[in-house]
């Protein structure tokens, strides 16, 4: 069996590096790093996009981006820019009234083939809030583990 396939959108990947004072942000920093120990030790595939690419490549702080950047190379699934993905990216912008980045990175997630699109943008997270987009969940990293702990027990 094929293991759960995840795609963490920059916001999620950077969470570490916000000022972790606040607890939601230590919460989902925490969550966040529980993943990637799932990734590393094969239990979940991670999805990763020239979305990422792009927006980690913005990044001023290098250390930050060169440590994001070192999980490309445990990421199972690269999902390349295409015409089916700017334009599900469009569609995805125009129906949902969301950002042109966060849309084409849900359209990266949906065409990886991931269940779960982590995130900790809360615009993001209350526009998906219990619903599913194209066989996505998309959920804050603590939500995730969450549900994790659920299917496990």
């Amino acid at each position: 069996m094929r293991p759960l396939c995840i795609y963490l959108d920059n916001c999620c990947l950077n969470r570490p590096y916000d000022d972790q004072s606040h607890e939601t942000i230590r919460l989902e920093t925490e969550a966040k790093l529980f993943v990637q120990n799932e990734v590393r030790s094969k239990k979940i595939d991670l999805a990763w996009s020239f979305m990422v690419d792009y927006e980690n490549s913005e990044n001023p702080n290098i250390d930050e981006k060169e440590i994001i950047a070192e999980w490309k190379k445990l990421a199972k699934i690269h999902v390349s820019s295409s015409d089916t993905i700017l334009q599900k990216g469009k569609e995805l912008e125009s129906t949902f009234k969301i950002r042109p980045k966060n849309a084409l990175h849900l359209a990266c997630a949906i065409e990886g083939g991931c269940g779960y699109f982590l995130t900790t943008d809360k615009q993001l997270l209350k526009k998906f809030a219990a619903k599913e987009l194209d066989g996505l969940q998309i959920v804050n990293p603590v939500g995730f583990v969450f549900e994790m702990e659920d299917d496990a027990l």
